[in-house]
This record gives C-alpha cells, structure tokens and sequence, in this order.
C-alpha cells in the first residue's frame, strides 16, 4: 500500500491513523533518509493513542518508552547505532518479546537481530511530498491497515 502524504500535518495525521488498530505486541519499522518524517510519523502514532507530551526522536538514548492509557510503547532510535551487538547492553529481547508495541527508526542497522516486523514503513522524499509504503510482514499488519486509506 502506497499513500501520498503532502506535509507534515499530514505524515502525523497518518500516524494516528495507523495507530488506531495496532494491536499490544505489534512491531512497526520505519525506514527512510534522515529528515524524510519517520519521527513525525512515531509522533501522528502516539498522539493516537493519546499522548500530547513531547515527541523527541531517542537517537541518543536509544528508547524512549511511553505509557499511555495502559498501553507500553517503546520508540527506538538506532541512527547513532555502531553494532549491532550494542543491543545487547540495553535489554533488547526483553522489550520484543513483551506484549508492548515497538516502533523502531533505523532498523537496518539492528542487523538481523530485531527479526521481521508486522509492518513495515519507508518513507521515500519526492519533490514536494512524500510517499510512504506500508508492507504488511507479520501476522498483526494486516490489523494495523485493515482501516487506512
């Protein structure tokens, strides 16, 4: 599934969207060039769900957990990631194999250690929007868009 998204309001409006039946365990990738939207998109997500704090991309930290309306999110940012074998020090299994949602930037550089997500998104820059692709690979992405546009 492709969708054109215009503008950022847009990219965020989209998140909500996909968040509305995301399902608790569902893995989400997001995949694109730095500044492409894949923050933006995790934001329109947890606003979603409710959430109207700030929305900072963990890319130092790693993850950002959330806790909203009794669900667990767990935001990570791998762009400053050196190895893969850098998971290890913060837990990563135990934060995939919860019933917690993970949406995961950059997961290319996790190596093959994340496994395959339930749906994955990349977000391609084209000349004055962006296109972003929803391929569903796990058993809980069709869930996740039965409802999209």
């Amino acid at each position: 599934m492709k969708i054109e998204v215009p503008d950022a309001v847009a990219m965020e409006k989209l998140g909500g969207s996909i968040a509305r039946d995301c399902p608790a365990g569902a893995k989400l990738f997001f995949q694109g060039e730095l500044g492409a939207g894949k923050t933006t998109l995790v934001r329109g997500f947890l606003r979603g769900f409710g959430y109207t704090g700030v929305v900072k991309s963990p890319t130092y930290t790693l993850i950002e957990p959330y806790e909203i309306n009794g669900n667990e999110i767990y935001h990570f940012d791998f762009y400053r990631l050196n190895s893969p074998e850098e998971l290890e020090a913060i837990g990563l299994r135990d934060y995939f194999d919860q019933a917690g949602i993970c949406l995961v930037e950059w997961p290319e550089k996790a190596g093959s250690r994340l496994g395959k997500p339930d749906l994955l998104v990349h977000i391609e820059g084209l000349e004055g929007h962006r296109q972003v692709s929803l391929e569903v690979q796990g058993p809980l992405g069709h869930a996740i868009i039965r409802n999209l546009p």
